[in-house]
């Protein structure tokens, strides 16, 4: 690995890199924060795939990916004479450093839940009216959820064993099931979504990442459904045109190769 010189040397590097791209190139030139905002967006789910495959040097590149992008936004900062990469690193650190008192002061703390509990409590005395104040408004739905069942019981708003979360969970979905039945369909909705939430909290309580969890059945669906399109293709046949018995059969060998 490097030393701390060599990484602040690399570091060092590419702010020169960004200076000459800002002054030189036409296109980096153009950019602005809101120009660049979709492809941040972009960029970090290209590194969340990464991480989902656990392919590490994928990982290694998407990360230089969002920090090209940070330092981008500082560069434009420093233009607008607003702030520069030593004020975003300085910021973070002293928020880091404010937020850890039981690591820079003299608090005691026992375990993890203690610390969620004491950041919370930080943030409220820094000025937040909510604790739900730093769920942003554009999160994906389930990430959104899982976010705000973490902060409110990081102030004790929360289930005390996991069997009291499954058993809303099969409340919900009979409730559900109700409103399927009564035809209602604003209802059904409406309860649909209370499943997805008591099931993202049940998910919490077993230390499952629902986000990932259900990415990682997207990748499996996708991978065994492109393997029934190519054997169906191998076989001379139309997928359109083929019975559900049929590709049935291709299905199920898809399950060999994509558990």
């Amino acid at each position: 690995m490097n030393s701390r010189k060599e990484q602040l040397a690399a570091f060092n590097r590419l702010l020169d890199i960004m200076d000459d791209l800002r002054e030189k190139c036409p296109w980096d030139k153009k950019q602005t924060l809101e120009s660049l905002r979709h492809l941040t967006i972009e960029e970090t789910y290209e590194l969340a795939d990464a991480i989902l495959d656990n392919d590490l040097q994928e990982i290694k590149k998407e990360l230089g990916d969002v920090l090209l992008h940070i330092v981008f936004y500082a560069k434009i900062g420093s233009e607008k004479n607003s702030f520069d990469i030593a004020d975003v690193a300085n910021t973070i650190s002293d928020k880091l450093i404010n937020r850890h008192p039981h690591i820079y002061g003299d608090v005691k703390v026992d375990n993890e839940e203690d610390v969620k509990r004491n950041w919370e409590k930080l943030k409220l005395k820094e000025g937040n009216t909510s604790v739900l104040e730093g769920v942003p408004k554009s999160l994906p739905a389930v990430v959104k959820a899982s976010r705000i069942q973490e902060k409110v019981a990081g102030v004790g708003f929360d289930w005390e064993q996991p069997e009291q979360v499954w058993e809303k969970v099969q409340e919900e979905l009979e409730e559900l099931n109700e409103e399927i039945k009564a035809g209602n369909k604003e209802n059904t909705e409406k309860e649909f979504g209370d499943v997805l939430f008591s099931m993202i909290n049940y998910a919490r309580f077993i230390d499952v990442n629902p986000e990932n969890a259900l990415e990682k059945t997207n990748k499996k669906f996708i991978n065994r459904f492109q393997f029934l399109e190519k054997a169906a293709k191998d076989a001379g046949k139309d997928l359109s045109e083929m019975s559900l018995t049929e590709m049935d059969i291709y299905w199920e060998k898809s399950k060999t190769y994509f558990k």
